[in-house]
């Protein structure tokens, strides 16, 4: 999947992140197309279901009807936003994961544009949505990535964020047993690139929790956040809004 750093200190400072952001994007762009196969196998589908419950929480188009679908890939998020009236850009650092979307996603409400989550190539307030699915844990500076976030939303807007996150106790075991041993194997088997599936691993583990994304959601500015978890917190859905305008 699409897919801190490892993890934040006590003050809230991150740590380095696991791997240089140009080998992250090559490496997108070498199991770009095995990608969507991939996530359905390593997931059971149920990847689809998460990403139908952020469209339903994303709602009907309003303001201006744009959205901004960061670390978008290969556009499935994106797609589904343009069904439901949104005119979406999809933002990538990997040409490989977009041109596998362009080629099966094309339509005249998606656009597609390379750019980096932590500079932005949008003027403030251009979206009246921001979504990113699973691709926060990827960018390397995570809470600068929030902070452009939300500069791009207009007033208003809503930033929806799913992202793996921490399981709950009851399963926590056996989920660590698929994630050391199974996803590596089944990524090699399908991608033939091992390396890629266990820097997944890697950076699933050293993601946050739940409240401490949220934390760092509203030290980025955004207001009235919230989370949902998923499958037991497997993943989660986090959601806030840029402050209105003030009269």
């Amino acid at each position: 999947m699409t897919d801190q750093s490892p993890g934040s200190t006590g003050n809230g400072a991150e740590t380095a992140h696991p791997q240089d952001p140009r080998r992250i994007r090559a490496m997108f762009d070498v199991v770009a197309p095995r990608y969507d196969l991939l996530n359905d196998l390593m997931s059971g589908g149920i990847h689809r279901l998460w990403k139908r419950r952020l469209r339903r929480l994303a709602g009907r188009p309003r303001g201006r009807g744009l959205a901004l679908d960061l670390a978008g890939g290969t556009g499935d998020i994106g797609n589904a936003l343009a069904a439901s009236g949104w005119a979406v850009v999809v933002c990538d650092p990997s040409e490989g994961m977009m041109s596998k979307g362009r080629n099966r996603r094309a339509g005249p409400r998606l656009r597609w544009v390379c750019g980096d989550g932590e500079t932005l190539p949008f003027a403030d307030g251009t979206f009246d949505l921001v979504t990113i699915g699973f691709g926060l844990r990827n960018i390397q500076d995570r809470q600068r990535a929030l902070a452009e976030m939300a500069r791009v939303l207009a007033p208003g807007g809503l930033m929806l964020c799913l992202e793996f996150s921490q399981p709950a106790p009851l399963i926590a075991p056996a989920y660590g047993l698929w994630q050391e041993h199974g996803i590596p194997r089944l990524g090699a088997a399908v991608s033939g690139q091992p390396d890629a599936y266990r820097y997944l691993v890697r950076s699933i583990q050293a993601f946050p929790d739940q409240k401490t994304l949220a934390d760092w959601m509203r030290q980025a500015g955004f207001t009235d956040v919230f989370y949902r978890n998923q499958f037991f917190g497997i993943a989660a859905i986090h959601g806030g809004r840029r402050p209105a305008a003030t009269p």
